[in-house]
């Protein structure tokens, strides 16, 4: 670990960590009020928003992915917008399109009416259900925060955040997100389904006469103030090493690793590193640290690398998953 010395500087990032700290703490228990079972996938996802990034919630139908995307909105103060994903939506529903308007004194002149994509959230349903043309049409967006309509570029409201949803299981009528696309995603989380206790409470929370409420707990400014002390926290030489090693392990023309060289027929490029690295600090954050350690990295292992590798032909034949190669990543890392 980099030494740190003593220095007001230090003290005052104390603190700051400190502050944020309890009041991620009440967002959490917030999102709680909510959302049961599901601690992993609000861990993540959190983490996800405090790095700055989009993230691709997987998951089957009726495990809350929705209700958990309008309860962050909530509480985290953004302004939230949902679009459903479907084989006929054209890029226009969402950036926004131009009309030709006619003033009083008989003048006409384009006005910009401002698509669902010009929130501080973005809910995507069911993505995939869209067709490429659509999908690519969130690239630019997603990446540089703003949009092209009609030769004029028009910047997003800070912060913007698309928290993307897809159905494993039904694969009929859908397009598979090209690798450009899913590598823009921070963070692919995987929504499972919730243990005995969390469904119980589940059901008593929800088929009462009232529901609980989610509540704001903090602000947009508030939240890109906690994106901006993300990028502050230290990073120490043992953390560094094992993202490099993990990121770079994990490309088949270059590892060391037998397991990847057999079964990888791409590996992820270094925004895979960059994502780990921002993710590995806000998850510190999070938990109320000042700096990152090597177990950060390796639980952020998988929804980091999860979308941005691909099996080779063979190793699916011989059931070999993404999962397993990750694992032994992680081994060797670990």
């Amino acid at each position: 670990m980099i030494e740190v010395a003593a220095t007001p500087d230090t003290a005052s990032l104390v603190r700051e960590v400190e502050l944020l700290g309890e009041k991620l703490g009440q967002v959490r228990q917030g999102v709680g009020r909510v959302i049961f079972g599901q601690e992993l996938v609000v861990e993540h996802s959190l983490v996800t928003l405090l790095s700055g990034g989009h993230v691709l919630l997987v998951g089957v139908p009726g495990l809350g992915k929705t209700r958990l995307v309008e309860t962050l909105g909530t509480v985290l103060g953004l302004d939230t917008k949902r679009v459903q994903f479907t084989p006929d939506l054209m890029p226009a529903d969402i950036l926004g399109s131009e009309v030709l308007d006619e003033g009083a004194d008989g003048r006409r002149a384009f006005r910009f009416i401002k698509g669902p994509i010009f929130g501080q959230l973005l809910m995507a349903d069911e993505i995939n259900r869209a067709s490429p043309r659509t999908q690519s049409a969130l690239l630019q967006a997603m990446q540089e925060h703003k949009v092209a309509v009609g030769g004029e570029i028009h910047p997003l409201p800070a912060p913007f955040h698309v928290l993307a949803t897809q159905n494993p299981i039904e694969q009929e009528g859908t397009y598979p997100l090209p690798e450009a696309q899913l590598d823009r995603f921070l963070l692919e989380v995987e929504v499972t389904y919730p243990d005995e206790a969390a469904e119980r409470a589940m059901l008593l929370a929800t088929t009462g006469g009232r529901e609980a409420q989610a509540l704001p707990a903090l602000t947009a400014h508030e939240l890109m103030a906690a994106q901006a002390l993300v990028r502050r926290i230290p990073v120490g030489e043992a953390v560094l090493d094992a993202i490099l090693r993990l990121v770079r392990g994990a490309r088949p023309e270059s590892s060391q690793l037998a397991m990847v060289r057999q079964n990888l027929a791409w590996g992820p490029g270094p925004r895979a590193a960059q994502a780990l690295m921002l993710a590995t600090r806000a998850r510190a954050v999070l938990d109320g640290r000042l700096a990152p350690s090597v177990e950060d990295v390796l639980a952020l292992a998988e929804p980091v690398l999860r979308h941005r590798m691909a099996l080779t032909f063979s190793a699916r034949a011989e059931g070999v998953t993404l999962l397993d190669v990750i694992g032994a990543l992680k081994a060797e890392v670990g």
